[in-house]
């Protein structure tokens, strides 16, 4: 495994993280999700993803019991807070209440004292951007979380978010966009945003939900217990990419995987990592053989040539729109 600094922080992460988004506490059982976090372990990824919202919160105590007994200071966890987790009206957002709730509930199910990084899942129109850097502030100085980083923020957000971090005195170090071959909406804006600030991109979605791996056939229906046919698993985000259009398209990158010799999924995860405002992609796995891999994607170069090419295979399906970044609209 290679290990990349988060941004210009001194934090360094595992080029490849583990995030638990659709699979812990939800798709799989605990057995299978245990066994899959023990692989990643295995293989070298030090970096885990989660958040407080996933699986109804079941997905942070998943991870928290996967990771008992291990050094907590060869690991880094990260975890994230915005989406509702409860009925009531505080139970959402980025109010001083909600986070100060929100982390004591994470680290409880996380079992542990701190988090690495601390992020804000979404942006919020609703609060005063200052009273949540104000809180995220007093997170970190109360030795709950070590940095701040924001997932799905719009480079203008990122930009304001920083500034008042610099007078706080925190770091605020990372984004966590979706980013792949496919959906590279953040390079127009975000990414030269976050290279001027010191900002490092920890991406979601590298392999399209699935779609890059190319196990989804055009004019055939998707795989049983494949994403695509399981709402709980993300069914409702895969399905922009669940075109003939694309799935064909998608086909004609297996020459050039070959080529490369990777699989279709490791080209897609090498993809993402040759941009290097990329810090770490997070992948997920059903099953412990996924994660063993998807990891080869780690230190791969990808000649010019082959970027080219798959550029021209993809050109004509890829969306660069920065205004489909997926922070909520402005009410």
């Amino acid at each position: 495994m290679d290990f990349r600094h988060l941004g210009r922080s001194g934090l360094r992460v595992s080029e490849i993280s583990y995030g638990n988004w659709i699979t812990h506490g939800s798709q799989i059982e605990e057995d299978a999700a245990l066994a899959c976090v023990h692989a990643a372990l295995e293989q070298g990824i030090t970096t885990f993803d989660t958040a407080d919202v996933y699986a109804g919160t079941r997905a942070e105590a998943v991870l928290g019991r996967a990771l008992q007994g291990q050094r907590r200071e060869g690991l880094e966890i990260l975890t994230k807070v915005y989406w509702p987790t409860g009925p009531g009206p505080n139970d959402r957002g980025l109010s001083r209440k909600h986070i100060m709730e929100s982390i004591n509930g994470s680290l409880r199910r996380l079992q542990t004292d701190y988090v690495d990084l601390y992020q804000a899942h979404r942006y919020d129109y609703t609060t005063p951007l200052e009273e949540t850097m104000e809180a995220f502030a007093d997170v970190v100085r109360s030795g709950k979380a070590l940095y701040i980083g924001v997932s799905e923020w719009r480079a203008d957000q990122i930009r304001e978010a920083y500034e008042l971090a610099r007078q706080l005195k925190i770091h605020l170090v990372s984004n966590q966009p979706q980013y792949s071959m496919l959906w590279r909406v953040i390079e127009a804006e975000v990414v030269p945003a976050s290279e001027e600030l010191g900002l490092g991109q920890i991406v979601f979605s590298p392999i399209a939900q699935g779609v890059l791996s190319g196990k989804y056939l055009p004019g055939q229906p998707p795989p049983a217990g494949s994403r695509a046919t399981d709402e709980k698993s993300g069914a409702n985000m895969i399905a922009r990419f669940m075109t003939d259009e694309v799935l064909t398209t998608v086909q004609q990158l297996k020459p050039l995987a070959a080529q490369a010799g990777l699989s279709m999924a490791q080209l897609a995860i090498a993809w993402v990592l040759q941009n290097p405002n990329v810090s770490s992609a997070i992948v997920g796995a059903t099953r412990p053989e996924q994660v063993a891999d998807n990891v080869k994607a780690a230190g791969v170069k990808l000649d010019a040539d082959l970027l080219k090419a798959i550029d021209e295979v993809v050109a004509p399906i890829t969306e660069r729109d920065p205004a489909k970044t997926q922070s909520p609209a402005r009410p």
